[in-house]
């Protein structure tokens, strides 16, 4: 292996590796409190509760715009106006097609069962396959500055990907995009074969908008980190992809759903809850490493599962998802008050996704197709820094003898 001098040379503000010295640094374990750079991308507020996505508050812009809007705003800083939004559907548009390799990687990734987001990784990285032409064979793609033909790929193609496996694991052969939808209404489109409604598609741009950016999570720092090595954007988005899978960081939200099902009637919802309580078990879907009060996402996701099961026979889980919630912060409050568990954004994640006809497998790579967006937005503020992300470690092994 090559060490270069950067590496390894010593100075008085980066001793050698393994020099023996009284001075030990303060240690920030899982780099907890650093602040690692400046973001014009989202502020998180843990204390108030508030999550800011590029100078709007969460609750104001995600129920309001579309996620083409909501990237454009991510990546340039503005909401677009009707012609940079009619463009970016366009490049999009354009670019909805994968791969001969990425298809036959997804047919044996369901023929084996292989775990969603373990496929979505490889199909991903498999993109560096991709071709520059056009599927309109109209000439060359459009781009939209200041982003570059592979952000625009990588978006366009994570709900081809999705919807493409899980079509494959039920049997059924990958859609064709739908020329005229959006990218929300598309992905439902490219699942269930139907176009969606305007509720359902409104649902979905609600629920993409509202995941897109969190600040400097596990998979946004991993996207940072590679891309600080001079690395490419395929390769920092697969290496956000592994992060996400993890369940420390990409969360869980179907069993949240699982707890509402289980407990059934709001009149069995306290007895259950105090008896998982007993037993030290977690109640899924409320908590946050960083929230202390209500995760703002989960009010907005409450909103859109609100409107969603307005009418039809649904419309008693979500009466019945309300009040396990409260049932669920009562005797949260009662059994640790010193912890403030709030409802996180998994509760109502769940119960809208359900909703819209998605089984739980589907939740963490829908998460994935949105954060991509925040991940390329991460992604080139590294990359106009120029520096490579380095954090040393303090050696506590043996010395030579």
């Amino acid at each position: 292996m090559t060490h270069t001098a950067t590496d390894t040379a010593p100075s008085p503000s980066n001793p050698a590796v393994g020099m023996p010295s009284s001075n030990k640094p303060p240690l920030h374990p899982g780099l907890a409190d650093i602040v690692l750079s400046e973001t014009r991308l989202s502020r998180v507020d843990g204390q108030r509760g508030e999550l800011v996505l590029a100078g709007y508050a969460v609750e104001d812009i995600a129920p309001r715009v579309s996620f083409e809007a909501m990237i454009h705003l991510l990546w340039t800083g503005s909401l677009p106006d009707d012609a940079e939004l009619a463009a970016l559907r366009r490049a999009l548009a354009e670019r909805r097609i994968l791969p001969g390799a990425t298809v036959a990687l997804l047919r044996k990734a369901a023929e084996r069962r292989v775990h969603p987001m373990d496929t979505l990784n490889m199909a991903t990285a498999s993109l560096h396959l991709s071709t520059a032409l056009s599927t309109s064979g109209e000439g060359p793609m459009q781009s939209v500055a200041p982003y570059d033909d592979t952000a625009l790929r990588l978006l366009a193609s994570m709900p081809l990907m999705v919807a493409a496996y899980e079509r494959l694991c039920q049997g059924l052969e990958p859609l064709a995009p739908h020329p005229e939808l959006g990218h929300a209404a598309q992905l439902l489109y490219l699942l269930h074969g139907e176009e969606p409604s305007d509720i359902q598609a409104r649902a979905l741009d609600t629920y993409l908008n509202t995941v897109i950016d969190h600040g400097a999570n596990a998979s946004t720092f991993t996207a940072r980190v590679i891309i600080s090595t001079d690395s490419d954007l395929v390769s920092a988005v697969v290496g956000a992809l592994g992060a996400l899978k993890g369940p420390l960081h990409g969360g869980a939200p179907g069993p949240a759903l699982d707890m509402v099902f289980e407990i059934g009637e709001a009149s069995r919802a306290e007895a259950y809850l105090r008896a998982k309580l007993a037993r030290g078990e977690r109640l899924m879907g409320f908590g946050h490493r960083v929230y202390r009060v209500r995760d703002p996402r989960a009010a907005v996701l409450e909103g859109a599962a609100r409107d969603l099961y307005r009418e039809g026979p649904q419309r008693e889980l979500y009466e019945l998802a309300r009040q396990v919630e409260a049932a669920a912060l009562r005797l949260l409050a009662e059994h640790k008050p010193e912890r403030q568990l709030r409802t996180n954004v998994e509760f109502y994640t769940a119960l809208v996704l359900h909703g819209l006809g998605l089984r739980s497998d589907l939740f963490t790579p829908l998460f994935a197709l949105s954060r991509t967006a925040g991940w390329i937005g991460h992604a080139e503020e590294q990359r106009r820094e120029r520096r490579l992300i380095r954090p040393r470690l303090w050696y506590v092994g043996p010395e030579p003898v």
